[in-house]
């Protein structure tokens, strides 16, 4: 009885080193629904989004209000490195300081763009 032996080499693995961007700008609103419950409503629109992320949901309510928002730069932070977005911690702490809600409302964008399963704020009817 013959036995066949069958070998193949190994392929080469190619890896894309391309440079991610957000997918949009700090301030173009695809949703008016998402955008004001950010702007009315900006502690649930932030635990519901951090949720959504995989964060506790109660992580945004740890906020400091301070001079620079802790929690907003981690969330920033975060989303950069899980999609591959390359930005600068100095952007990530101007936006968070200076607009908290377009800042999350980039962040919801950003997961709603990947495919990232996010909760839905339409009424149904």
């Amino acid at each position: 009885m013959a036995t066949s032996m069958v070998a193949e080499q190994p392929k080469p693995v190619v890896i894309s080193l391309q440079i991610e961007q957000w997918s949009t700008n700090l301030c173009e609103c695809d949703s008016v629904c998402d955008c004001c419950m950010a702007f009315w409503c900006y502690p649930c629109f932030n635990c519901i989004t951090a949720r959504d992320h995989g964060e506790c949901l109660c992580l945004p309510l740890l906020e400091c209000w301070g001079l620079i928002p802790p929690i907003t730069m981690a969330m920033r932070v975060s989303t950069r490195l899980t999609y591959g977005i390359e930005d600068t911690l100095c952007n990530d702490c101007v936006y968070a300081c200076c607009c908290g809600p377009c800042s999350w409302c980039q962040i919801r964008r950003e997961m709603k763009a990947r495919n990232h399963p996010v909760t839905s704020f339409r009424r149904n009817r």
